[in-house]
This record gives C-alpha cells, sequence and structure tokens, in this order.
C-alpha cells in the first residue's frame, strides 16, 4: 500500500519534471511514511514517483519503483496482489527470475508473461504505472473493484497520474475547478467517478487499464472486465456452503503481511465474521480494535464483547467524545482528498490503529452491497410502480412538503442516474439550484446525461440494486473515503469481501438464493455455526457517530460568516441548527460555501 504519481511529457525539462513529481509525492508523504523513489527517463520524457507503506517484503528489496530485467520494465504500485504466491511459484517454473520477496516484482513478471493479458490474473486492490522502454507504450491499471484509487488527466499530449487528486495541484500545469462538482456532490454526497473536484482530471475505471503510446503521444483505454458466468447454484444449501468457504479463504489471503495486521470490529455481521475467520487462522496474535461512545444510542459494545469472548488475541476498544472530534476536525478536513459527506469514523479507526503499531486491517466493506444488506433492496419494486406514473407527474413531486417524497422528482429522469439518487440523494435539484444560485434546468441536464455502464439496462429487481449500491455508493463513497482516511495514517484498509475469488462465488450463485428475504440471509446461513445469535438477530445498525449534537454542540460549521454569500445556505443551516435537517446535508453546505 503506497502512493503513486507521474508526469509523461516529452516536452518537459528533465529538472521541472523531477520536481514535478517529487512535489506530488510529498503532499502524499502521509500514505507512504516508510521510503520515497523515483525514476526518470528523460529521453522519454517520464518521471515516475513512489511513497512507500511497506507490508510485504519490508527489506529494501521492495523499494519503487522497481525494474524489470535489464531495466526494460519499471513500475510504481500501489496496493496488495494476495495471489502473488501463486502467481510466483507458476512464473519460477516458468523460468523468470525472482530477485525479492514483494508482489510488486510479481506484477513485472506477469506483464512480461502474458502482457496485458496478466492484469485479469490479479487477485487484490491495485493501481499501478509500467513503462515498457521497448514498447514505448505506458500503462496505468485499476484493479477490478475499484478498491485503489487512480487519477489521470491527458492535456496538450502529455499525461498526467497520481493516486490523490490535490497532487495535481502539486506540478507547474494549470489545473482549475470543475464547475459541476458542487451539484454532484449536493447530491450524491460525493463526486461520482469519473469526476473529480478539478476539470480535467478523472478517476481510471475500475478493471481499465490506460494504454499510452510514446511515440504517438496518444492514448486508449481498455476494459480487462472478464463477464461474470451464468449462475449455476440453484441450491440454498450449496450456495451457503460455496460462500462460507470463498469467505475463509479469502480472509486468509488477505492476512498475508511481513507487518502488524488486524481487524475492524463493529459488532455487526460482516466485522464479527471477518473477526471470527481471522481468528481462525491467527489465533492468540490476532489484534482487534474497536471504537465506541458514551451515548448508548451508537455504541455497540455488547455486541462487540459477544464477539472477542469468542476469540484468543487482544482487542482493544476506543471511546470517542465531543472533545476528541472537535480537536480532530481540521486534521479530518485536511485529510479528505476530495469532499465527502463520510469519512470521519473511518479516520478515527485508522488513527487508533496507527496508535497500536498497525499497518494494515481487514474491514467488512462489500457485504452489504453484495449480498442484500441495505433498505434498498426492498424498494425496487417502490421504484418500478413510481416509475410508471407519467413523467410531468414525477416532475410535480418537487412540490411535496416531505423532503424524502421530492426525492421521487428524480425518478423523471431517464437516466438509471435517478434511480440511485431517489434511494441516496441528498438534496434536490430544485434545492441544489438555491444553494448555488443557478438554473435548475441546468442540474436537470447534468443528471439526465450522467455517464452510467449500459449494462445496468440488462439487470432487474435486486440485481440492479446491488449493481447500483456497488458501483456507485461503495466505490465513490466507501471505497474512496476508506482509503483516504486510512492512508492518512499511514493504515492500509484491506476488504476481504471485495476479493476476487469471493466475487466469482457470488456471481455463480442464482438470484432467489443470493439474495433471499431474510437481510443478507445467504451470508448468515453460510456462518450460523461460528456467528452468535445475538449478532445475526440484532437490529441492522450502520457504523455511525453522533455527529447531529457534535456539529451543534461544537459549531465547527455553524459558523454564519461561513455563509455571509449565500443566504438559502444560511437558512438551512438555521435549520439544522433546530433539528430539522440531518447532520450529513449541513456538512454538505459546509463543504460548499467555506473558503480555502
Amino acid at each position: 500500500m503506497c502512493r503513486i504519481a507521474g508526469v509523461i511529457d516529452k516536452k518537459a525539462y528533465p529538472d521541472q519534471l523531477r520536481q514535478d513529481v517529487q512535489q506530488m509525492c510529498d503532499v502524499m508523504r502521509h500514505g507512504g511514511p516508510d521510503d520515497e523513489g523515483f525514476y526518470t527517463d528523460e529521453a522519454g520524457g517520464l518521471g515516475f514517483g513512489h511513497r512507500r507503506l511497506a507490508l510485504i517484503d519490508l527489506t529494501a528489496g521492495g523499494h519503487q519503483p522497481m525494474f524489470g530485467p535489464e531495466e526494460k520494465l519499471v513500475i510504481t504500485f500501489n496496493g496488495e496482489i494476495y495471489n502473488f504466491p501463486e502467481l510466483k511459484k507458476e512464473l519460477s517454473a516458468a523460468g523468470y527470475p525472482f530477485h525479492t520477496q514483494s508482489d510488486t516484482e510479481v506484477i513485472l513478471a506477469a506483464y512480461q508473461a502474458w502482457g496485458v493479458n496478466g492484469f485479469r490474473k490479479l487477485n487484490g486492490m491495485f493501481a499501478f504505472a509500467l513503462y515498457d522502454r521497448s514498447k514505448q507504450f505506458s500503462y496505468l491499471v485499476r484493479d477490478q473493484s475499484g478498491i485503489k484509487p487512480l487519477y489521470y488527466a491527458i492535456q496538450n499530449h502529455r499525461l498526467i497520474f497520481s493516486s490523490e487528486v490535490k497532487a495535481f495541484k502539486e506540478t507547474c500545469y494549470p489545473f482549475i475547478e470543475n464547475k459541476h462538482w458542487k451539484m454532484y456532490f449536493l447530491a450524491f454526497g460525493h463526486i461520482p467517478q469519473p469526476f473529480t473536484t478539478l476539470q480535467d482530471v478523472f478517476s481510471l475505471k475500475p478493471a481499465h487499464y490506460l494504454k499510452w503510446d510514446h511515440q504517438q503521444q496518444l492514448h486508449e483505454i481498455i476494459s480487462f472486465e472478464q463477464s461474470p458466468p451464468s449462475p449455476s447454484v440453484t441450491s440454498s444449501l450449496q450456495a451457503a456452503a460455496d460462500l462460507g468457504k470463498s469467505l475463509e479463504a479469502a480472509v486468509h489471503r488477505h492476512l498475508i503481511a511481513d507487518a502488524p495486521i488486524g481487524v475492524f470490529l463493529s459488532g455487526g455481521i460482516d466485522s464479527s465474521i471477518i473477526t471470527l475467520l481471522a481468528n481462525q487462522h491467527t489465533g492468540k496474535h490476532l489484534q482487534s480494535l474497536s471504537v465506541n461512545f458514551t451515548d448508548q444510542a451508537f455504541s455497540e459494545e455488547k455486541y462487540q464483547k459477544i464477539i472477542t469472548a469468542k476469540t484468543s488475541g487482544i482487542h482493544r476498544t476506543y471511546l470517542v467524545e465531543a472533545q476528541d472530534f472537535d480537536a480532530d476536525f481540521e486534521k479530518i478536513m485536511g485529510a479528505m482528498d476530495q469532499p465527502t459527506n463520510d469519512g470521519i469514523n473511518s479516520w478515527f479507526v485508522n488513527k487508533y490503529a496507527k496508535e497500536n503499531g498497525l499497518k494494515a486491517v481487514l474491514s467488512g466493506v462489500g457485504a452489504d452491497e453484495l449480498l442484500g444488506g441495505y433498505p434498498s433492496f426492498s424498494r425496487m419494486k417502490i421504484i418500478n410502480i413510481l416509475k410508471k406514473i407519467p413523467r410531468f407527474l414525477l416532475r410535480l413531486c418537487n412540490r411535496l412538503p416531505s423532503e424524502k417524497l421530492k426525492r421521487i422528482y428524480y425518478l423523471s429522469y431517464r437516466n438509471p442516474i435517478g434511480e440511485y439518487l431517489f434511494l441516496r440523494g441528498f438534496f434536490t435539484p430544485e434545492t441544489i439550484a438555491r444553494i448555488l444560485n443557478i438554473e435548475k434546468k441546468e442540474i436537470d441536464q447534468l443528471f439526465e446525461n450522467f455517464p452510467i455502464d449500459e449494462e445496468i439496462n440488462a439487470l432487474s429487481g435486486a440485481e440492479r440494486i446491488s449493481w447500483l449500491e456497488t458501483r456507485i455508493f461503495m466505490q465513490n463513497q466507501l471505497l474512496k473515503d476508506t482509503d483516504f482516511m486510512s492512508m492518512s495514517h499511514g493504515v492500509e484498509v484491506r476488504v476481504p469481501f471485495l476479493d476476487q475469488h469471493f466475487l466469482e462465488t457470488i456471481n455463480s450463485i442464482a438470484t432467489p438464493q443470493r439474495f433471499p428475504a431474510e437481510k443478507k440471509g445467504l451470508l448468515i446461513q453460510a456462518f450460523k455455526k461460528i456467528l452468535p445469535e445475538a449478532i445475526w438477530k440484532r437490529p441492522k445498525m450502520g457504523f455511525s457517530f453522533p455527529l447531529q449534537q457534535w456539529f451543534i454542540q461544537g459549531e465547527q460549521i455553524t459558523n454564519e460568516q461561513i455563509y455571509a454569500d449565500h443566504d438559502f445556505a444560511r437558512h438551512l443551516m438555521e435549520r439544522f441548527k433546530s433539528g430539522k435537517i440531518h447532520w450529513s446535508k449541513a456538512f454538505a453546505l459546509y463543504q460548499v460555501c467555506k473558503k480555502g
């Protein structure tokens, strides 16, 4: 797990090239505190940079950028390849001469052996840049689930890339604000890929690689995503057995490390299963940690204790109070690479992981999206009914008294993105227009034309909701927030539910078995033998903080001077202070209106 950056510009002066890449890496130092490295090819106008967080092969052998045989290949890599031991064995048998114990070298060997077809053989979370000096091609490659971020900009025959958006502003090249980011943010609660806060800086799609031709100074973006086979498992018993076996193997793979690794335990079904499975492999060496609050409405300590009573390692729990939030608020804001309405909880748990000497932790992200854990899975029928209403009547829903009911307006869009915004949207177009003092039709046009993969058109029911929750909410909100909040502390978060082999197992299960009437019923059935009944029978409770009262009491976001030029936002903030608006919406207003 690291941070990477680079510039390919044939017109750049060598000193400027090195300075730009150095400055990009410097602003991301938090994500790679253990080492740094740089590579420049003056003739090719190429500079690669790397900040290292060492987890596998802690020796100098893991230093990056790393070279292939005869230095014909160069790579700067962020992430982990969990199947690298198996790939290494296969490549060694084919005669590749390995010199390190790192997974990075396995990527180089895979490319040398299989070319770009080697990318789909990688099971892990990864974002890397690979320079093939012989062929004069460079590749930017991002993992299949979009776990690790990778941003790029192409302008005037040059390519710039980085793990964080903020790094682009550290170069000598001009980057201006994306005029649409505030509209995206106020609607989604995050900035959805491929867009960012900067114009012409985009997020590379998961399971894609960008191929840069150094001779022609041209690029193309190519998918390496494999089409899932048709679901073949129609037996509930077989589905549970397959899922259980596959997740256990995934957790085992995700525990590979040469540095201390632990588990986040919230007390919910997902993190409890991950903790219990990790305990089977690590026993007394398992380190788990939890966050709790004095407000019992948010504390899950009693459920955490049920699980830790069944583990043999060390568990630590931390009490987060309002004064902790007050003291760390500016640090939390500084850790954000892009605006978000989430991530505060992730910042704190990673802070405590760092204080405990952990370099990596396992998380339960992905289970709700893949296995039907959210309330949205029961709302597809409502969507189908509402979408039969004439469009002009749906457009009148912005006049309804309830903010939730006003979201029906989004279903008037002919773009499937309207379904997501109906389910999870923050502000409605009319409200966004008043906050930003723009025409509502500008917002409607932007969202009506939002780019979305056509594959969703073939999906319905729970599969369609799962696609929306996975491709939009999880990839753009949960994974993105988890990445920059954890890396701000130099901690890596691993997500076994997104293991490629586990995803293959999930996709092999027929829809009725994968999404039974009981929320996450298949997951529960798979682990009933080890998961206490008190955990799987408890009410669902998201991992959240008492931020409603903390934001009001601490006044971090309610200072009237922030909204001096935003009359309607000031009105909404007054409603927040009187308890009529959720803290997440108030937090969004703060991020849109604050200066600097």
